[in-house]
């Protein structure tokens, strides 16, 4: 092997390591990448909530979620609807989109759905139902003939009157049910064109409290909410106190008996789960404190049994928050958070790595050193071969050329000893070619 053939026999090994190393890099940050990607993807700085109908609780909740969520720099876009039955559609992309919305308990039942979470019951929602102050009733059942507005069709407030009308004996195709709702039933009971308006909100909803403080107005207590809350399993009894209105003017004057389902705030289940964590944390904020009907504390809580839960719902029902989002702004804990998954891979490449990388280095530099072992074979088995002195002068001259690069090569101290133990074998197998020299000359 000639002095060029040495040399880039020299410089494919370098190639091939350097190859190696450049592919295991290539590799780790493809890994890192796809780990990132699938694993532990940025949240987006956006999502849509689907409310309710202007002045019920659903549109004054979600301009709260939306004020809180954007303290942390994420803008939510408000979607007006007509209620559960409509938010429900635009969770499941039938009729728009959203990623998160409120549902009215007993609308959704689909303990196996795949394609969205509930994240729990955030409040109750009553089942209200204002009379005209001319029209004695104190069971649905006595407002048989008169004028009702239900609320407008396909809402979820609707779908629950009908089905409380029903038990109670009305006829769900009774043109005196009104599909009327909002500010249109309120005009209705003030001018006499209605005889009742049934809604289901929160005690909080401004179309609430407007009529709560009409002195035109009356509200119905049921007298059978015990056995309603018992016929249907989405139902609460609830009591509004006496006074708790108003202590001065003792409103209501009496204890008023209501049937009430809960709010239920419901995510699609691609909802990035740092987001649901936010969500959560915001949903505590606003339904922790003590309401007309809940007590502090009592929501948010996982009593929504109609759909699957979500698992940082669940997550945080357990434990509370994420750690790095009790200790640190959301965007930062996100990104710690995606550092802490790149790590996880990472180290799981570089314990292999770190025994396998180092060997390849150890064999590149070794073999700077045994590449030459070869060639002095060769030469000794020529010499032994062709005592011919020409020859052996031309082996002689071959050795003169390696020591000349061995001598050159640079390698690390900790290989220095083998590079001094070839300088020793070359100048043996030299011993071999002037033995060898000489013999030819006798």
């Amino acid at each position: 092997m000639s002095k060029h053939d040495l040399l880039q026999e020299e410089w494919r090994d370098r190639g091939r390591l350097w190859l190696v190393l450049a592919a295991s890099f290539i590799g780790v940050v493809l890994v890192l990448l796809l780990a990132l990607h699938f694993l532990a993807p940025l949240p987006p700085r956006s999502l849509t909530m689907s409310t309710g109908s202007p002045g019920g609780a659903y549109a004054l909740y979600a301009e709260r979620y939306k004020e809180i969520l954007a303290r942390h720099g994420i803008r939510v876009t408000l979607k007006p609807s007509s209620g559960s039955v409509e938010n429900l559609r635009r969770l499941k992309g039938v009729d728009g989109d959203a990623d998160l919305a409120f549902i009215q308990g007993g609308i959704a039942n689909e303990p196996e759905a795949t394609d969205i979470v509930t994240l729990g019951a955030m409040y109750y929602e009553p089942v209200w139902v204002f009379l005209r102050k001319d029209v004695p009733a104190s069971r649905l059942s006595q407002l048989r003939g008169r004028k009702i507005a239900v609320g407008v069709s396909g809402a979820g407030a609707q779908l629950l009157t009908l089905e409380l009308l029903n038990a109670s004996g009305f006829e769900v195709s009774d043109p005196n049910l009104l599909a009327i709702g909002g500010n249109d039933a309120i005009a209705g009971l003030r001018n006499g064109t209605v005889d009742a308006m049934i809604t289901v909100n929160g005690a909080e909803a401004p179309i609430v409290q407007t009529l709560l403080h009409d002195p035109n107005v009356s509200l119905l207590s049921f007298d059978q909410a015990e056995a309603y809350a018992r016929r249907f399993a989405h139902l609460n009894k609830l009591t509004l106190p006496e006074g708790a209105i108003d202590l001065v003017s003792d409103l209501p004057v009496e204890d008023i008996a209501l049937v009430a389902p809960t709010a239920n705030l419901v995510a699609r289940t691609t909802l990035h789960p740092a987001l649901v964590s936010l969500v959560m944390q915001a949903a505590q904020e606003i339904h922790r404190p003590p309401g007309l009907f809940e007590k502090s504390n009592e929501f948010p809580a996982a009593r929504d049994h109609s759909l699957p839960q979500g698992e940082e719902a669940a997550r945080f029902y357990r434990s509370g928050p994420p750690l790095l989002q009790r200790i640190l702004p959301f965007w930062a804990a996100v990104l710690v958070d995606r550092l802490i998954w790149t790590i996880v891979p990472l180290l799981a490449l570089l314990i292999p790595a770190s025994r396998i990388v180092p060997a390849l280095l150890r064999w590149q530099i070794r073999s700077r050193i045994y590449r030459w072992y070869g060639e002095l074979k060769f030469l000794e088995e020529e010499a032994r071969r062709t005592p011919d002195r020409a020859r052996v002068d031309t082996l002689l001259k071959r050795l003169d050329d390696i020591e000349r690069l061995a001598l050159k090569r640079k390698v690390p101290l900790a290989y220095a000893n083998e590079l001094y133990i070839l300088r020793e074998h070359i100048q043996l197998l030299r011993g071999i070619l002037n033995q060898s020299r000489e013999a030819a000359t006798a």
